[in-house]
């Protein structure tokens, strides 16, 4: 198992085994080493109330727990909460299939909102279309989680920019 740490001295954990570079699940990240990152060096998760569900093989699921302070007028989700969770679950999926390369950053984030979420617990599934050696293209489907309601919210399409090996090693070491 290795560890990154921040210039602090912070760990991020990665759950990387030493006999290889792939978890069992063949993901390079796994949900609770994201889950520490989150917790460690992403401080809008905390205030967007942003939970891992799961990191499965071909996606990952994240969820904004619902807050009062989400709503806008008209009793409907604020675009900056879905756009964050949006953004959020991309850059868990991208984590996930390279491992904790912390500087990989989003280059472009597009949303169509689709109708009305309600005031519940917003979900975002997120699935790869392209992972490159320098770009990852991803997609996220936003559904609200009031029961009866299966349609999406919102469609979110972004792409992350993945630093050069030789920069990935300068942003992390092991211990």
């Amino acid at each position: 198992m290795s560890v990154t740490t921040d210039a602090t001295g912070k760990q991020a954990g990665t759950a990387v085994s030493a006999e290889s570079s792939e978890t069992v699940n063949g993901l390079m990240l796994d949900e609770e080493s994201f889950r520490l990152i989150m917790g460690n060096r992403l401080p809008f998760a905390q205030m967007l109330g942003l939970q891992v569900d799961y990191f499965a093989g071909d996606h990952v699921r994240l969820r904004a727990v619902f807050s009062e302070r989400f709503l806008r007028p008209g009793g409907t989700i604020a675009g900056p909460v879905m756009m964050g969770l949006a953004d959020a679950a991309l850059y868990a999926l991208v984590l996930s299939r390279i491992g904790p390369v912390e500087l990989a950053v989003t280059t472009s984030l597009s949303i169509n909102f689709l109708r009305k979420p309600e005031p519940a617990d917003v979900i975002a599934e997120a699935r790869m279309l392209k992972l490159g050696k320098r770009l990852a293209v991803g997609e996220v489907t936003l559904f609200s989680e009031r029961p009866g309601v299966g349609d999406p919210v919102a469609h979110v399409t972004g792409t992350y920019s993945i630093p050069p090996p030789e920069d990935r090693a300068a942003q992390s070491h092991q211990v």
